[in-house]
C-alpha cells in the first residue's frame, strides 16, 4: 500500500550533521530516528512533508519526551526567534532535501503539485514536499517566503507552538484546551493573504484556537491540520476540538492523523508501549466528524516516539495491517494512505 505522510521531521534530525554524512545517513540510510530513504521505501512510503524546524537555541529550553508523562504537564514554550537566527537554518535544511534528491534522483522527487505527486509515485520513486513547520524565517516585508516557495515550500505552518511575529501556539499541556491566548497578529493576517496568493498549504497544526480561527475567516483554501488528533479522545492542547474539526469538514479540508503517543492515549503519555489501536480509535473519531475523505496520516517521524509496534516508517505495514483487522475496507485504506492527502493538496494547490 502507497502512503503519503504529512509531516516528517528528518531533515531537523540531520541539520547538524556535515552535508555529505547527512546525504549518507538519509540516501544509504543510517537505521537510526525513524526515517531514511531505504526505510521509506521498504515500509511503503511514496510521499509526504519534509519540515524545514528550527530548534531552540541552548538555554531557551524546549521538548523534551520524558517530560509528557505524569497525571498532568505543562512545558513552557522557548521565546521567539529572530529571523537571522532562523533563515539560515531553514535554507540548510532546504538544502539538504535538494541535495538528497541530487544523489538520488530516481528514487525520490521535489514535487510542487498533486499531479507531480502521482507521476512520482506511479513511477516508484518518493514524492517529497517541503514544509515550514513555524515562520520564523519569513521577514516582515515576506520576502524570504517568496524565496523560499522558488526553493520548492508549498506547504507552511506559522507556527511551532512558541510565538512567532504571525501567530501564537499552543503550549504542551496535558490536560489542556487549545484556546491559549491570542490570534493572528497583523503580519499574520499578511501572511495568510500571500499563502493564499501563491496557493501554499497553511498548516493547523500547533496554532492556538483563536489564531486557527482567524486563518478560517481569513483563508480561502481548506484548513488542513498536517499532524493532529482528536481533543474528544486525548485533551492536549495540541489536539483539535470537535468544533475545529466541523471547520475543517466544512472547507473541505484535511487532518493528518499523528502517530505522537501522548496526543493518541488518552492519558497524554509520550509512551512507546502504546497499541496501535489508540491510532485506530482516532481515526474512527475523525472519520465519524470529517468523512472517509478528509482524514489522512501525519506520522511525525523524527519528532516524536510512536508506537513500538509501529517503530519507524519501515512499519508502517504492522498499521496497514491493524487498518485491516479493524475492518476497514481496501478503498478506505486506500483513501487515508494516499489519496485523500492527492486531493486535498490538489483542492489547496489547483493542480
Amino acid at each position: 500500500m502507497n502512503i503519503f505522510d504529512g509531516h516528517n521531521d528528518v531533515l531537523t534530525r540531520l541539520v547538524d550533521l556535515p552535508a555529505n554524512r547527512a546525504v549518507d545517513a538519509f540516501v544509504l540510510g543510517d537505521n537510526q530516528g525513524h526515517i531514511d530513504l531505504p526505510r521509506m521505501i521498504a515500509g511503503g512510503m511514496c510521499g509526504g512533508m519534509f519540515a524545514m524546524y528550527v530548534s531552540p537555541l541552548p538555554g531557551d529550553g524546549g521538548l523534551n519526551f520524558d517530560e509528557l508523562n505524569g497525571e498532568s504537564y505543562s512545558i513552557p514554550l522557548p521565546p521567539p526567534l529572530p529571523v537571522e537566527i532562523a533563515l539560515p537554518v531553514v535554507l540548510r535544511q532546504a538544502g539538504l532535501l535538494h541535495r538528497f534528491i541530487e544523489q538520488s534522483s530516481d528514487r525520490i522527487t521535489l514535487c510542487v503539485s498533486a499531479t507531480e505527486i502521482e507521476q512520482t509515485m506511479a513511477s516508484g520513486a518518493v514524492a517529497a514536499v517541503l514544509h515550514l513547520e513555524g515562520a520564523e524565517a519569513i521577514d516582515d516585508e515576506l520576502l524570504n517566503l517568496d524565496m523560499l516557495y522558488q526553493l520548492g515550500l508549498r506547504s507552511l505552518g506559522p507556527v511551532w507552538s512558541r510565538p512567532t511575529r504571525f501567530a501564537h501556539g499552543v503550549p504542551f499541556k496535558f490536560p489542556g484546551s487549545p484556546d491559549t491566548g491570542a490570534g493572528l497578529t497583523a503580519l499574520g493576517k499578511d501572511l495568510v493573504a500571500r499563502c493564499n496568493e501563491l496557493r501554499i498549504l497553511i498548516d493547523l497544526s500547533h496554532i492556538n484556537e483563536k489564531g486557527f480561527y482567524d486563518i478560517a475567516k481569513l483563508s480561502d483554501a481548506p484548513l488542513i491540520a498536517t499532524h493532529s488528533n482528536a481533543h474528544s479522545l486525548c485533551p492536549s492542547t495540541r489536539n483539535l476540538t470537535d468544533d475545529q474539526l466541523r471547520a475543517i469538514k466544512d472547507s473541505n479540508g484535511l487532518v493528518g492523523v499523528n502517530l505522537a503517543t501522548s496526543f493518541l492515549r488518552q492519558d497524554g503519555q509520550m509512551q512507546s508501549d502504546t497499541s496501535i489501536d489508540e491510532v485506530l480509535r482516532h481515526m474512527d473519531y475523525l472519520i465519524n466528524i470529517l468523512g472517509e475523505h478528509r482524514v489522512g496520516l501525519g506520522s511525525d517521524f523524527d519528532g516524536a516516539v510512536v508506537p513500538e509496534a509501529i517503530g519507524s516508517v519501515s512499519g508502517l505495514p504492522a498499521l496497514i495491517s491493524a487498518m485491516r483487522s479493524h475492518g476497514y475496507s481496501k478503498e478506505l485504506i486506500t483513501n487515508l494512505c494516499h489519496s485523500n492527502w492527492v486531493a486535498a493538496l490538489r483542492r489547496v494547490w489547483g493542480q
